[in-house]
């Protein structure tokens, strides 16, 4: 079990924190911004043994060093934790779901070196940044489409019109998913990453296992589809992408096509929501970003760090090891707070202020080490072109309502934001 290397744990600073983490794993109503109790751990339990079950690390450096280093890994296969969640039923469905999976491949982003490095290195072949690259221009077509929805409805949910189809519509056409099927895959999805939450319910996690089973036969077919007639899209790349002899299995291509579509959708959803609501809160920034367009890069960085799509990370102890003042043994479980990671005041001058031209460290969003977001440079372009879009289409984007947050942590977004739209 993890230590302290050095010091007593102080029992009523542990339930505090405890208490703390439960309200930032299973948010509710009164809970939806997260950046108050990060400042909490920041200054009361950056490092914290927590009872429920592992080691939480909130600040910048930490969780860069945790997730650098190969001694921690993906916990894929190995015994759950009760992390977040108190219901015996869904501890044990957790588990059970890890037995039922075991026989079926894993992507990159649950497996360790050297399979990650062996399945990363061929996938990244069929994801280069050129390949990114050059679907700027269909990206940029996609996003005006949708923009025209917008426009011609006047005042409409950004949420279902913008940053929810344009994601899913960009993720399917370089996997090559047919536009008819994106509602029903988009559904999956949206219930697919509900057990990612620490506070996933029983029912969520039923759901997550039906979505698994659909996308897993849905992928499932059109792989094969693909294996007889090749296209220029992605999952032929995957099915071709190859090393001397080496090629990813059927089941590789399934499972890694399952993370694309998820991680591409969910993510840049996000990015898009928390972005409009940063600037809805902040109308300074959001005048500024609207006179000088050229703040647009800079904007989407700011976003991805104030309010990140992505707030943790986990990770198991794979070997004994000592690092950042605490001493794990194997199978030790970490989270790493990437939100509270980007709200270090050590690292992130005034970090609660929001400025869209803001410089220095680089953000925490997308993680660090070799299991940083392959889709990184995927979601800031999608980012980019959404809100220079905006910017050049309309002379004003205004809220229209209440915007409220999905009672989730680990994949941070709006349920809703109604906005309206004035043309230029």
């Amino acid at each position: 079990m993890a230590e302290l290397v050095s010091g007593p744990v102080d029992d009523e600073l542990r339930r505090r924190t405890d208490e703390t983490l439960f309200k930032i794993f299973v948010p509710g109503p009164d809970d939806a911004d997260p950046t108050p109790r990060y400042a909490q751990l920041h200054s009361e339990a950056p490092v914290h043994l927590s009872g429920f079950g592992g080691v939480v690390f909130s600040r910048y450096d930490d969780t860069k060093t945790i997730l650098r280093d190969n001694r921690f890994g993906s916990g894929a296969g190995r015994p759950t934790s009760s992390f977040g969640s108190a219901d015996p039923e869904a501890i044990a469905f957790r588990k059970k779901m890890v037995k039922d999976r075991a026989g079926r491949p894993h992507s990159m982003l649950a497996l360790n070196p050297p399979a990650h490095t062996r399945q990363r290195g061929l996938v990244s072949r069929a994801f280069t940044p050129r390949r990114i690259e050059s679907i700027r221009g269909e990206v940029a077509r996609l996003v005006e489409e949708r923009l025209n929805d917008l426009a011609e409805a006047g005042t409409a949910d950004a949420m279902d019109l913008l940053a929810e189809p344009l994601p899913v519509s960009v993720i399917s056409q370089m996997l090559g998913v047919p536009a008819e099927d994106w509602p029903d895959i988009r559904s999956l999805v949206t219930d697919l990453v509900l057990s990612l939450e620490p506070g996933a319910t029983l029912q969520d996690l039923q759901r997550s296992t039906a979505a698994y089973d659909g996308l897993w036969s849905y992928f499932g077919d059109l792989v094969e589809f693909r294996r007889d007639k090749p296209s220029d899209d992605l999952l032929t790349a995957l099915i071709q992408a190859s090393d001397d002899q080496d090629k990813l299995s059927s089941g590789e291509v399934l499972a890694v096509s399952i993370l694309l579509f998820s991680a591409g959708a969910e993510t840049t959803t996000n990015l898009i929501g928390n972005g409009l609501n940063a600037l809805f809160n902040h109308p300074d920034q959001y005048d500024r970003l609207w006179a000088n367009p050229d703040l647009v890069p800079s904007a989407v960085e700011e976003i991805l760090r104030y309010d990140s799509p992505v707030q943790l990370d986990g990770r198991i102890c794979l070997e004994p090891a000592e690092v950042c003042g605490v001493r794990f043994e194997t199978d030790d479980r970490l989270i790493t707070l990437l939100g509270a990671a980007n709200h270090d005041p050590d690292r992130f001058e005034d970090p609660d202020r929001f400025d869209i031209g803001r410089e220095g460290e680089p953000v925490m969003s997308f993680g660090s080490g070799i299991h940083y977001c392959l889709g990184a440079n995927l979601a800031r372009m999608e980012g980019q072109e959404v809100f220079a879009g905006l910017i050049r289409r309309f002379a004003s984007i205004e809220a229209a309502g209440d915007r409220p947050y999905r009672p989730r942590i680990v994949l941070r977004g709006l349920e809703s934001c109604p906005v309206t739209v004035t043309p230029r």
